[in-house]
Formats: structure tokens, sequence, C-alpha cells
């Protein structure tokens, strides 16, 4: 028996059950070993469903969703037990979504899910929240893959005006393009066609900054400080070659003066990642290129001087106010 349609990839991971497997191992194959109540009762008695959990080989995470091992939850399996005690209309929503489609970085709990604003739920284990919406059509909901979640620019939009503070919702968009699950104006339909969209000037403003090269908090904030300053803006993420051909790309490249402004994050803490960066960038210069280097932190603390260095490296490449 091959591989049935709607596998996750979660799935494909994990060891194909025997070509004369039965139904229900199939079923645990692609749920990643979650049942609901309803799922088990259509392949097993009520005595036998009671005999694997006393004998620990199920364990009920839920009033009526089983796990088919006696083991640690995975994040994967969070997410299949609340959509299964949520309810058919129920999908992974938010940072949760995102996440199940590959987005990194951010903390895997609480499990978010969406529902249309009319439907009924179950109860809900601890650590799922619920959110409701007018709008949930067909293409917001990605078409392979189980459990059922929303598609990354929907996920993207739903994380950042579910998001705790600003900060956290700018860091959720700039994550989205850096890791490569949105593009272009994919967020500006989603929020042009939602109604009522919290943050949705931030929204916009991000994602715009964002598809033009910003992929990170600091690099947004940098790029936030130039405006402000009226100093002329940079070209993002703009793509060099280095003395071995490979391509590369610069964080803030001001072409006009040959000036290159490198923001640092917190990976140059590690000096292996650090002197890879050197190495890395000191095959991309050519007689005549300028390059600023400031640390994430001082943007942000000391935004005062990174303008004066940066002003005064503008000036000495011929820039004038």
């Amino acid at each position: 028996m091959g591989l049935r349609t709607g596998s996750s990839l979660a799935a494909l991971s994990r060891r194909l059950p025997r070509d004369d497997a039965d139904e229900l191992s199939w079923l645990l194959f692609h749920q990643e070993d979650v049942l609901s109540l309803d799922q088990a009762r259509r392949h097993l008695s009520p005595k036998a469903i009671r005999h694997r959990v006393a004998t620990g080989r199920w364990r009920q995470v839920h009033r009526a969703v089983f796990v088919a091992h006696n083991g640690p939850v995975s994040a994967g399996q969070r997410r299949w037990t609340a959509v299964l005690a949520a309810g058919p209309q129920a999908v992974l929503g938010g940072l949760t979504a995102a996440q199940a489609g590959g987005l990194r970085g951010f903390p895997d709990r609480p499990v978010h899910l969406l529902l249309p604003a009319s439907s009924r739920r179950g109860s809900l284990p601890p650590g799922v929240l619920v959110h409701r919406t007018a709008t949930l059509t067909d293409r917001d909901v990605l078409a392979v893959g189980q459990p059922r979640r929303t598609l990354p620019s929907r996920s993207i939009v739903d994380a950042a005006q579910w998001a705790s503070g600003d900060q956290e919702a700018r860091a959720i968009i700039a994550a989205g393009f850096q890791q490569r699950l949105v593009a272009a104006n994919d967020l500006h339909q989603i929020v042009n066609r939602l109604p009522r969209v919290r943050r949705r000037q931030l929204i916009l403003a991000t994602a715009t900054d964002a598809a033009g090269g910003s992929h990170s908090l600091p690099e947004l904030a940098f790029l936030g400080l130039i405006r402000r300053a009226g100093l002329p803006e940079p070209t993002r993420q703009k793509i060099r070659y280095d003395s071995a051909g490979r391509r590369r790309y610069l964080d803030a490249y001001f072409e006009p003066w040959r000036l290159h402004v490198e923001i640092d994050g917190g990976q140059h803490l590690d000096p292996h990642a650090w002197w890879a960066d050197m190495r890395r960038q000191n095959g991309l210069w050519v007689d005549g290129d300028r390059l600023l280097r400031f640390p994430s932190w001082a943007v942000r603390a000391h935004p005062d001087e990174v303008l004066t260095q940066l002003r005064a490296a503008l000036h000495a490449a011929g820039w004038r106010e």
C-alpha cells in the first residue's frame, strides 16, 4: 500500500506501516499517533480502548483524545490534540500554523486555533487558545497536509495581530520573509481581505520593509533610524559575489557612495560564527568600498552615535546633505 493523500511532513519522516497494516495503524501514522475518541470507536470496542489506556499503551491527553504511546508528547502531537478536541471546523492558526509550515525561532506554546465565528467547539486541553474569525475561506487554508492549518501568509498576519506586543509582531513578520515562507505582496493581500485587522498599519509597513530586504528586527530598527534622520535610504540585501564567486547578501548598501553597513545580531557572540562572517565579508570588498559595522544593541541603545558615524562615512564618500 502506498502513502495516502493528506500525509503530513512529520508523517513522512516516520516509518511507514507494513503493506498489510490495518486502517487504525494508517490513521495513527497520518496523525502522529494521536486520535480522537470517535475515531478510536470506529476501530475498537470500548473495552479494547480502556485496556490500552489501563496498560499504558495509550495515554488519554484530553477527555476525548488519545496519544498511542506513554512517552513525551511532541509539539506536533499537541497540535493534533488541539484540533481533534476543538472539532472538525478548527484549523491551526497564527504562530502555530506558521511553525507547522516551517517557521523557526519562536516558542511553540500555546497552540493557536482558528474557528469560524459561528462554529461550536468542544472542550479544550490546557495550553490551547481559540481565535474566532468572520473571514475564513478555502483560499485561507492549506489544501494538503494535516492537521488543517492556514496558509503561511494568513498565518503570519494572524500571528502578528495576536502577538503580545508590536516588537514581537515585527519579529514574526521579518522572520516570515527571512525564512522564505512569504514574499512580496502576500501579506498585503491578506490584510486587504480582512475587515478588522489589529496592527494593520504596522503589518503593512513591516511587510513592505521586509519585502525590500530588511529581514530582522535590528535591520528594521536601523532602517527606521536613518529615515527619521533624513539620511539617504540604502539598498537592503543587495546581492554581491565574493572572490570565490559565491553569492552574498549585504544588510544595507549605500550604492552611490559604496558604503556598506552590517548589523551584527546575537549570532556574533559566537567567535567561530563571527570569524566566518568576517572571512565572508573580506572576500566581498573591492578597492574603494567602505564598511561600517554596528552591533544590534548599539542601534537600539546608542542611535545618536550610530548616526554620527554613518553621517561621517557618507560625507567622506562624497554625500552632501
